[in-house]
């Protein structure tokens, strides 16, 4: 930015489904000196006596000035005000499997971390989802007579891929010279992060967050591990939100410790903050994984309440919630559970002050 222009953060949430947005300016850095703040339908205009600034609001977002409600000043932030707004869908999640146009066609599975072949020239002919975790025990109210899938587990055949809530199933016993042991550890032989377990002789558990899928004439394309792990785990929870309207999680490692305590709150936000500039493009501390000094300088994302539950953290918070039937429990390698928290850390540390609690939960946006 060039000498004398205002600079001060700014931080936009937008609610698509609610049509409303929370913007917050935060004071200029040189001393807290007087700001005027235009809010302009694509634009935000801050000046002061040191000059002014033009920041341009993301492309796929239109605000409505007129609107203008709410307007305060809270101290650590800046100045909050709410007033409505459109905002488009502008990126795309990371498909982890697209289930339609990818089915029937010849698939390889690399590791995500490294791009090590795992699975080459799989054609998969079935892709289905799995029931949930509690359907043998939901068998009794559909039937009138004996449980006829009672100590029959579903495993896929060669061509076949099921699909649950955090993993794939896949048969590997034509990629295998011999016989697996059931409930052992799937490991990359390049860089030795765990990817799934074997089930059984044939069948393979594989974590959706660490193997990525595409088809075989594709070239694997490096995602950074951090937007790739955000991606997959706000995919899965808006997928349960929306089939099972389910808005609480536990997320624990192989060996069933519980890492993390997961509160959706919604599925629809926009979230950008140290938006561009017009002399000088600035990146979000938020997504930076993702942002290039051309990209868009926005994220769609879900937010979540989270609590920590390592170090013996709230232990009895975390017995009840695992009590609750409310409650889903999302399974990933205990090396991914504290990725996600790190994550969820770092997003937290990033929000203004005043967004980063609510209730005893803290405040997180898992990008997608």
């Amino acid at each position: 930015m060039a000498a004398g222009e205002a600079e001060a953060r700014v931080f936009l949430e937008v609610r698509r489904r609610l049509r409303s947005a929370l913007l917050i300016v935060g004071e200029p850095k040189e001393g807290g000196m007087p700001m005027d703040l235009t809010v302009r339908p694509f634009s935000l205009r801050l000046a002061t006596s040191e000059g002014c600034t033009e920041i341009r609001l993301p492309a796929e977002v239109r605000l409505v000035p007129s609107s203008c409600r709410g307007l305060q000043y809270v101290a650590g932030d800046g100045l909050h005000l709410r007033l409505q707004a459109q905002a488009e869908f502008s990126t795309k999640p990371i498909s982890i499997f697209n289930r339609s146009s990818e089915a029937q066609e010849c698939c390889t599975f690399y590791c995500q971390s490294c791009g090590e072949v795992i699975i080459k020239d799989r054609r998969l002919l079935r892709v289905l989802p799995l029931p949930s975790d509690n359907w043998g025990a939901l068998v009794e109210d559909w039937c009138c007579h004996p449980d006829p899938f009672a100590n029959k587990p579903l495993h896929p055949k060669e061509n076949d891929c099921f699909i649950g809530d955090s993993f794939f199933l896949v048969n590997l016993r034509s990629n295998l010279w011999q016989e697996p042991k059931a409930n052992t550890k799937v490991i990359c032989k390049r860089c030795k992060v765990v990817l799934g377990a074997t089930v059984s002789s044939e069948t393979t558990k594989f974590y959706m967050t660490e193997v990525i899928i595409q088809p075989s004439e594709r070239s694997f394309s490096i995602i950074p591990r951090s937007q790739f792990v955000q991606s997959v785990v706000a995919e899965c929870l808006v997928e349960l939100a929306s089939a099972r309207s389910t808005f609480r999680y536990t997320i624990q490692g192989q060996d069933g410790k519980v890492y993390i305590l997961l509160w959706l709150l919604n599925l629809d936000s926009l979230v950008a903050e140290s938006l561009k500039c017009s002399k000088q493009i600035k990146k979000f501390p938020l997504f930076e994984d993702t942002l290039k000094s051309d990209s868009s300088s926005s994220c769609n994302a879900v937010k979540v309440l989270y609590q920590p539950c390592i170090k013996s953290r709230n232990e009895k918070l975390a017995s009840l919630w695992e009590g609750d039937i409310s409650v889903h429990s999302l399974t990933l390698p205990s090396a991914t559970c504290l990725e996600l928290l790190l994550i969820l850390s770092r997003s937290n540390a990033m929000l203004p002050p005043s967004l980063r609690q609510m209730n005893s939960f803290q405040v997180a946006f898992l990008k997608m």
